[in-house]
């Protein structure tokens, strides 16, 4: 027997506006009951499959970074979801990326929360 993720939770000042930020990232689905000016709101995991994003209204953090992401692109290259993923409003706090195509990049959210973009599944599969 394990222990399973349910939900990943995320302290944010303000819950419905980041979690909307991420549902366009990630492609999800915000809950029904979710509003702006919430003190919660949810991040529905496709076909209930994978933990749910929550994201929680805090009077004061708890430190840096309430929470931190490694994602990969669904589709395409580490590169253009990056690319897509600076479109959106994310900024570039760090490139690791190395000159024989491992690596990854270190993005912030809207709220200054680092995450990490990898190189997807199939970059990593051809790299072998």
């Amino acid at each position: 027997m394990s222990a399973q993720i349910h939900c990943v939770t995320v302290e944010t000042d303000d819950p419905y506006a980041l979690a909307s930020w991420w549902a366009e990232v990630l492609d999800r689905k915000l809950h029904d009951d979710d509003h702006p000016g919430d003190p919660e709101a949810v991040l529905v995991a496709p076909d209930g499959h994978g933990p749910d994003l929550l994201f929680v209204q805090v009077g004061e953090r708890h430190g840096k970074g309430a929470f931190h992401l490694d994602l990969h692109a669904a589709e395409g290259t580490r590169d253009a979801e990056v690319e897509r993923l600076l479109g959106l409003g994310a900024a570039l706090f760090a490139d690791r990326r190395r000159p024989d195509g491992t690596g990854w990049v270190v993005l912030t959210d809207p709220e200054g929360n680092e995450f990490c973009v990898c190189r997807s599944p199939a970059e990593r599969a051809a790299a072998h």
